[in-house]
């Protein structure tokens, strides 16, 4: 009976403190600490898409200057050119031909030079014997003169015939890299007809802009160039535009982008480009509050009482200050905290 009463007790005593209405006492739950920042909606660039392609600020083309048939292509999409290289050749039968028959009549004219030199020389000698009258010697140089001027004629024809044929190599007019040369060797050529197109000058993005966006551009304006070669899903590289062209054909404009790093190897590739085409209001954040995981961007964000963070996903796209624009997944006031940020006491 009393080891009864024993284990009775510690029951009777947990129940009295029950009925009681006093709260048992809770421990103070831990606060978030880290770095904190608060969004608040500002004015950030506001950007369009554009289609846009890596190229180079000029285009050299090589064309064909006489008409024939394009007998060797030396180079193809990819070749790397100089200045004043050979790359193509363009024969013409008729030339040829013409050049046989103009060098056969200024051997003609050489001919009768040589004779008529000849002639002079004798009669200048039988002259000073008195054999040959002063009429007869000036006859026999003005016969010379006629003959040294049609060997002078002959001759300026060959080398026009020449001159002409010669101008059937085509040679690179810059150094850079071959774009297009796409016509089969073989094929009949007219005269300024495109051969090859080749790269000049240091690698640019052109944008392709639609007319009721071009009264917006302005030079120096930002411009976000996404999808090149090499890049990360969801990277992109900011330029800054150089130069707008005037006028607009088939509703659209140019204008030409510059970006850091850009590789020549990429000229002809399509990228999408987003240009700054005014301001509107957004949230933006330092870009060390966003972490990146499995491809994946998160933020972790403050309950209001300041005691919990959670990870929340979100959508970005970077700024030109090194900060990022929040697109989805915040809101004005939110407070988020740095990554790796502890709790404390």
């Amino acid at each position: 009976m009393r080891a009864h009463l024993l284990l009775t007790a510690p029951l009777a005593l947990a129940l009295s403190a029950c009925g009681s209405g006093e709260p048992a006492a809770v421990p103070p739950q831990a606060v978030v600490t880290g770095e904190r920042f608060t969004l608040r909606p500002q004015q950030l660039p506001d950007l369009a898409e554009v289609p846009a392609t890596v190229t180079t600020r000029d285009m050299a083309e090589a064309r064909a200057r006489i008409p024939g048939v394009l007998t060797a292509l030396n180079v193809h999409a990819g070749s790397r050119v100089s200045a004043g290289q050979p790359i193509a050749l363009i024969t013409d039968s008729r030339l040829t031909q013409e050049a046989a028959a103009q060098g056969a009549g200024a051997a003609a004219a050489e001919a009768q030079a040589a004779r008529a030199k000849a002639d002079l020389d004798r009669i200048r000698f039988l002259h000073r014997e008195g054999v040959y009258a002063q009429a007869k010697l000036d006859e026999a140089q003005a016969a010379s003169r006629a003959a040294n001027a049609m060997l002078a004629a002959a001759r300026a024809q060959q080398g026009a015939v020449k001159a002409v044929e010669g101008q059937g190599v085509v040679r690179a007019p810059a150094a850079g890299t071959v774009l297009v040369a796409d016509v089969p060797e073989g094929s009949a050529v007219a005269p300024g007809m495109l051969i090859a197109t080749i790269t000049a000058g240091p690698p640019i993005v052109r944008l392709d802009v639609p007319e009721g966006l071009a009264a917006r551009l302005r030079a120096g304006a930002e411009v976000h160039v996404s999808g090149l070669a090499g890049q990360a899903a969801g990277e992109t590289a900011i330029g800054r535009i150089v130069r707008i062209y005037p006028g607009v054909s088939d509703g659209r404009t140019r204008a030409d982008v510059t970006v850091s790093g850009l590789s020549p190897e990429l000229v002809g590739q399509r990228v999408a480009a987003a240009v700054e085409a005014g301001a509107r209001e957004g949230l933006a954040v330092p870009a060390r509050f966003v972490e990146q995981r499995f491809g994946l961007r998160f933020v972790r964000l403050l309950s209001a009482d300041g005691k919990r963070a959670a990870d929340v996903p979100v959508e970005v796209r970077p700024l030109a200050d090194g900060r990022v624009e929040i697109l989805s997944g915040l809101h004005g006031g939110d407070m988020i905290l740095a990554p790796h940020a502890g709790a404390g006491k």
